[in-house]
């Protein structure tokens, strides 16, 4: 099993700010992708439209302001079971995000492109919490196109 792992420190904003965020529509519409839907709630499913297709996430674990849970139920298939975790915690004036995208079954250059597009969607949950506008789909950095 193979992780994507990232950090991130968000300024001006609060551990419940950063978990509103990630377990809203609206806050999730902000910096993942516009075209959201469904329910945040645990044992919900969240849907993600992307150009390229669709992610869905069932909803596992929620605390307040310290952890979200998500496990993927639909999308591309080296997807399928693994588990998206964010941990929350304040660190002096920065709320810390600690990423995980957990479980999947081999490194392999579909998860290398992954693990950028993940850096550049926390780079846009950052931006949204620190300046009210992030960059998500369709608005996103392009790194490449994936097939």
């Amino acid at each position: 099993m193979a992780d994507i792992l990232h950090r991130i420190g968000v300024q001006k904003s609060s551990p419940d700010a950063v978990y509103s965020a990630l377990t809203t529509l609206d806050g999730l519409a902000g910096w993942w992708a516009q075209n959201t839907a469904g329910d945040t709630g645990v044992g919900g499913v969240i849907e993600f439209r992307f150009g390229p297709g669709g992610i869905d996430m069932a909803v596992r674990e929620l605390v307040p302001g310290k952890l979200v849970c998500w496990e993927v139920t639909g999308g591309p298939d080296e997807w399928i079971g693994t588990a998206v975790r964010w941990d929350l915690r304040q660190d002096g004036d920065y709320t810390i995000v600690i990423f995980a995208h957990q479980g999947w079954r081999e490194p392999c250059e579909f998860m290398h492109h992954c693990s950028t597009k993940w850096a550049t969607f926390l780079m846009s949950l950052k931006q949204l919490l620190e300046t009210g506008e992030g960059a998500p789909d369709p608005r996103d950095v392009s790194i490449s196109d994936w097939h």
